[in-house]
């Protein structure tokens, strides 16, 4: 079976982006600076109020991978050992692309992908106007074509969930996170920087990490 594990990551407008209206009406039960903070933070995970910057795509068999990320000139190149290519274009022809690769696999992987990343690019696709190419969202309880590792982990919700971070530690992963970059790290301060690049390494790295989890999760716990 063809499979791919894909990831995206996300990054809010700035509040002051938004009207008056929309602007009170992200900050509707604001009362006091953590709660604000707390909604500016949460509007990362909203297709109405965050752009989509990278998603990162691995088949986990041939551990060959791309990463499509904005960038403010085209480029493209591949890694040391060639298995990672890195296409940089706009939020559009992130989409564009991945509709058009998406197509070619008869399973995909994620963590969370059912609640965040497929909902989130079936949004960003419909603002942007590109035409999604295959549903991402199929029967919840058959992982044959979407396999969302972090139903799986918990057993469709028999135990509490976990981030990425806390499940490859428990499974003796290195982590994503032990690089020292995190996701508000990186929303904070590699896009002001113009670091696309780095936002791209970032990607990648949480997609072989949930491949990695994929392994055990097939080799284990899929019985």
């Amino acid at each position: 079976m063809n499979k791919v594990v894909f990831d995206i990551e996300s990054l809010a407008y700035p509040l002051e982006s938004f009207d008056e209206e929309q602007q009170e009406y992200i900050t509707k039960f604001v009362k006091t600076d953590e709660e604000l903070e707390d909604a500016k933070l949460k509007m990362n995970l909203s297709p109405l109020t965050a752009q989509l910057l990278a998603i990162g795509l691995y088949n986990p068999d041939t551990k060959r991978g791309k990463v499509l990320y904005q960038s403010d000139v085209k480029e493209n190149f591949f890694s040391e050992d060639s298995m990672i290519e890195f296409i940089g274009t706009d939020e559009k022809g992130i989409l564009t692309v991945f509709w058009e690769d998406i197509k070619r696999y008869n399973q995909f992987i994620t963590f969370n992908g059912r609640g965040f990343d497929s909902p989130f690019l079936i949004l960003r696709s419909a603002m942007l106007g590109v035409k999604p190419s295959r549903n991402l969202l199929p029967y919840r309880y058959d992982p044959k074509i979407h396999c969302d590792l972090l139903d799986q982990l918990t057993f469709y919700g028999a135990f509490r969930r976990y981030s990425l971070d806390f499940y490859c530690k428990a499974f003796n992963i290195k982590s994503p996170k032990s690089d020292g970059i995190t996701g508000l790290d990186m929303k904070q301060q590699l896009y002001e920087e113009k670091r696309f690049k780095d936002i791209a390494q970032y990607c990648i790295g949480d997609v072989i990490a949930t491949a990695e989890l994929y392994k055990i999760w097939n080799d284990f716990v899929n019985v």
